[in-house]
């Protein structure tokens, strides 16, 4: 449980910094002592950033959860090879059993 815990650690992360970006490209506009022009070129340059950003946290919560699976796919195997020796050395008693009091 612990991956998945991380999991939303990070998603939150990620969307509370772009939350964050959003609220300070607005404030920029609002308080932005320079021509507009100028102020686009600014806030295009820090979205560009917050893409990149994004993008880069984008791969890490990919990669992450592209691990908890294959952690989980190996675990479901494992636990099946168990259950199935244990069926099988259920059926081997019962066998074994029934032989015995026959």
């Amino acid at each position: 449980m612990k991956s998945g815990e991380s999991c939303g650690g990070v998603c939150s992360i990620v969307a509370s910094f772009l939350l964050g970006g959003i609220v300070g490209g607005g404030v920029a506009l609002l308080v932005a002592p320079m021509p507009g022009k100028e102020a686009r070129k600014q806030i295009a340059g820090l979205a560009e950033g917050v893409k990149e950003k994004a993008e880069d946290y984008y791969e890490q919560i990919k990669d992450a959860v592209t691990s908890v699976l294959e952690d989980g796919k190996g675990l479901v195997e494992e636990k099946k090879r168990l259950i199935s020796k244990a069926v099988q050395a259920g059926i081997e008693a019962y066998e074994k059993e029934r032989k015995g009091s026959a």
